[in-house]
Order: structure tokens, then sequence, then C-alpha cells
């Protein structure tokens, strides 16, 4: 219980004195790479960490890669990617940054203020 406590997480839900919904920054960042790898010319996480690895590695691994800055309602996040070879660097680039930014608003109802994408590296693919 004490190592929940150190995490980071905001409130983004409370009604009626009910209860509330936290949200912690690691479940921020986990939806962000999960988001990124879906795009069509994103090969990895940097790190290595793909769709096929989370059930072997876990859940925790996908955040690798993944930095998010969350305040009261916002959301900034910064990622590392490798991309596969051929694609458009700009043109997966947003399509990143737009399925990022749904998928954290959709599920969180925090507004992203930004996506930012470093490009780490360039997958060749083997013949």
């Amino acid at each position: 219980m004490a190592a929940e406590t150190e995490r980071s997480s905001h409130k983004v839900y409370e009604k009626d004195k009910i209860g509330e919904v936290r949200i912690a920054d690691e479940v921020v960042a986990i939806i962000a790479g999960l988001a990124a790898t879906e795009v069509d010319g994103v090969d990895s996480m940097a790190g290595n960490i793909t769709n096929e690895l989370v059930g072997k590695l876990g859940m925790k691994n996908l955040s690798k890669g993944v930095k998010v800055e969350v305040t009261e309602e916002h959301v900034s996040v910064n990622m590392a990617l490798n991309l596969k070879y051929g694609y458009s660097i700009p043109d997966v680039c947003e399509k990143v940054q737009e399925k990022v930014k749904n998928a954290i608003e959709n599920m969180t109802g925090l507004m992203v203020l930004d996506v930012n994408i470093k490009i780490a590296g360039v997958s060749l693919e083997e013949k």
C-alpha cells in the first residue's frame, strides 16, 4: 500500500461525495504507448517494446520511452519511437500524435496539450 501512495496520480472525477477516480501518470503513459504502436509505420517504442511482447513482459513496460506531465486537467506527452523503413516520417508522426491525443482524451477526460515525438531509430526489414 505504501508504494501506491508514492505514485503520482490525478483526480479526474468526483460526484456527490460517493467517491473519486484517480489516474496514475503511468496509466496515461501506457495508453500513449499502446496507441502509438497501433499506427502503421511504427516499429516499436524506443527500447524494443511491441504489442507482441505485452503478454510476456506486462503492461508496465509499454510506458518505456514515454514521459508524461500531467497537471490538473492537461497532459503533455514526450515519446521516443522506432519507425519502419520506407514510411514517411512526417505522416507517421502526425498519425501517432492524433491517435495518442484521441486515446488519452477519450479514456481519461484529460486535455492533451501536445504530443512530442523523437525518432530514436529506423528499423530495416530483413529479407
